[in-house]
């Protein structure tokens, strides 16, 4: 198993907060998050490297080689809810961060097997030569429009109200988290990337670039390099892991 991740300011803002991490939980087991906070330029950057930081802890704190699917998955939803405490506590006790919050995507990939868990609208996909695939669900309120049919997908990348997100870590006591199972082949990739990333650059170009770029180590710079020639009015954050 291979792994590459890369995050960058974008074009606009002066201050990233974006952050991600990758952890070998052991020979057979990968961890990557990417989160993307909010709350202001005193406090995005903390609840996103803070909720990163307690997920990644808790995860490997409790980590055991042999557990089953139903553990894992417990463990995961459990990591989040301790992550959404804590950066909801910090809110709480001190007015600098009152409100912040953050995105959260994870992927836990032992053997073929990656199991996925989200809150907010940073995504994650399953991508090789046949396609690429979507896995996650944004919660915003495009999505939900969307799903509802009052949008098309073409018109919700344009819709004004499309950044507005309807989960978060840390904005509230409790924060529901989205499970997915996902079967995994040799050469796949999944990818994990926030809305910086996928605001700006289509589910074909990236399957482009993850396929047919030359270096798989240079991936994650090309997508960035894509979304920077493009203006990135975001920071722009993405992680790419290769079976």
């Amino acid at each position: 198993m291979q792994y590459w991740g890369i995050t960058d300011p974008g074009c606009v803002r002066e201050q990233n907060q974006d952050t991600f991490q990758i952890e070998n939980l052991d020979r057979e087991a990968v961890l990557c998050i990417v989160c993307d906070g909010m709350g202001g330029a005193k406090s995005g950057n903390v609840a996103s490297s803070l909720a990163a930081e307690v997920f990644v802890d808790e995860v490997r704190r409790t980590w055991i080689s042999d557990m089953t699917q139903a553990e894992i998955d417990q463990m995961l939803q459990a990591a989040v809810k301790l992550a959404n405490f804590t950066v909801f506590d910090q809110g709480q006790q001190f007015e600098e961060f009152s409100g912040m919050g953050t995105t959260l995507v994870a992927a836990l990939i032992r053997d073929k097997e990656a199991t996925v868990v989200n809150v907010g609208d940073s995504r994650a996909y399953r991508i090789n030569a046949g396609g690429i695939q979507k896995i996650t669900v944004d919660h915003s309120l495009v999505e939900m429009m969307v799903l509802r049919g009052e949008l098309t997908p073409e018109e919700a990348k344009s819709y004004p109200g499309k950044n507005y997100i309807t989960r978060a870590v840390g904005t509230e006591a409790i924060a529901e988290s989205d499970l997915f199972h996902v079967d995994m082949e040799r050469e796949d990739f999944l990818l994990l990337c926030s809305d910086g990333l996928s605001n700006i650059i289509d589910d074909q170009e990236i399957l482009f670039e993850v396929v047919h770029g030359e270096e798989k180590a240079h991936c994650c710079q090309q997508l960035l390099d894509i979304a920077k020639n493009r203006g990135a009015p975001d920071n722009v954050t993405c992680v790419l892991v290769q079976l």
